[in-house]
């Protein structure tokens, strides 16, 4: 039996808080074969989820939001938000399902915020080719300023900066 509890919620934080990234993950399943993944994610605010889309091989994700707020945000192909929805364990929404294919990110809202997701297996990373082009890479001068954008993006804005243009905002 697998306990999830508080110790290894606040030890994931605490992780999360001492990683360049700002996250941290804890694998709920025993390997990268298994046909349902199943993880936790301690995230501070600051991390940047480079906007990403599961299409090769097609996944759909749900994510619940079991501490803090996070912000799941969808793109369309030019970068253009189509939806945003914040969800927390104190808010009317605790979660999602993201359709598979969907240009998407994962905004921390809330310092200490921690995240089931689950998606169908086996383990596949992300092609290159499912990262967004209009978004900049992880690591990228451009990526703070993302994440500053998507902490208040809205329906009908778009993040530039990565595609040559100067930062801004539409």
């Amino acid at each position: 039996m697998k306990i999830i509890n508080t110790a290894l919620f606040d030890d994931l934080c605490e992780r999360a808080l001492a990683s360049p990234r700002r996250r941290a993950h804890h694998l709920i399943h025993d390997s990268h074969g298994e046909s349902v993944q199943r993880i936790l994610i301690a995230m501070q605010p600051g991390t940047y989820v480079r906007p990403h889309r599961h299409r090769r091989p097609p996944k759909w994700e749900l994510i619940l939001v079991l501490k803090g707020i996070a912000a799941w945000i969808g793109f369309d192909e030019q970068g253009r938000v189509t939806g945003r929805t914040e969800a927390g364990a104190d808010q009317d929404c605790t979660g999602l399902e993201c359709p598979q294919g969907t240009w998407h990110s994962l905004i921390c809202l809330r310092p200490d915020t921690l995240v089931f997701e689950c998606k169908p297996g086996p383990f596949s990373p992300v092609q290159a080719e499912d990262f967004a082009r209009w978004a900049p890479e992880e690591g990228a001068l451009d990526a703070a300023d993302c994440v500053r954008w998507m902490v208040r993006a809205r329906v009908g804005e778009r993040f530039r900066g990565s595609d040559g243009s100067r930062l801004g905002w539409t």
